[in-house]
């Protein structure tokens, strides 16, 4: 039955994280992390900003691109499926794993809109750094409206279901 495979589903998913979060412990054990590539400490850094809608997220995070080749680092967009800031635990072990092996990516400025993951419960050592930004409530309430009214200029014909007549 329809249960029956959920049930399932969620047993596999939980089993292959757990798989997953051994392998991530077995990288960072007393040993420190894998040697393939050595990074200095400058290097080694990984921020991540967990956008807030409407709170100039996009203005902030274009400031990053602009200046991340004068700058030596690398901008990376986390993507969620279907724009869910929660990530399943399957998820969480993979973008772990991702952010503190991929050594070619570092220094690192991901962002997206996700909630806050504690990589200490991975077992990780060398934590990233989360920033955010905030915004007066009423201003972000303001923003929204305009949003939902006008659009943005990324993506000018795109019609929001919640967009209201124009007049």
């Amino acid at each position: 039955t329809y249960i029956e495979i959920l049930y399932f589903s969620s047993l596999t998913e939980r089993a292959i994280a757990r798989h997953e979060v051994r392998e991530i412990e077995q990288r960072h054990t007393v040993d420190g992390p894998r040697q393939d590539v050595t990074l200095d400490e400058e290097d080694d850094v990984v921020i991540i900003y967990n956008r807030v809608p409407k709170t100039a997220s996009t203005s902030f995070t274009n400031i990053a691109y602009d200046l991340c080749a004068k700058n030596k680092y690398h901008v990376l967009h986390i993507n969620t499926t279907k724009n869910n800031p929660v990530m399943s635990l399957q998820d969480q072990v993979r973008f772990v794993k991702n952010v503190t092996s991929w050594k070619e990516m570092k220094p690192g400025f991901y962002h997206g809109h996700i909630s806050y993951l504690d990589f200490a419960k991975f077992g990780v050592k060398k934590k990233p750094i989360y920033i955010n930004v905030i915004r007066d409530p009423i201003e972000r309430l303001v923003s929204y409206y305009y949003f939902l009214r006008f659009g943005d200029d990324y993506r000018p014909g795109l019609r929001r279901r919640k967009q209201g007549d124009k007049k």
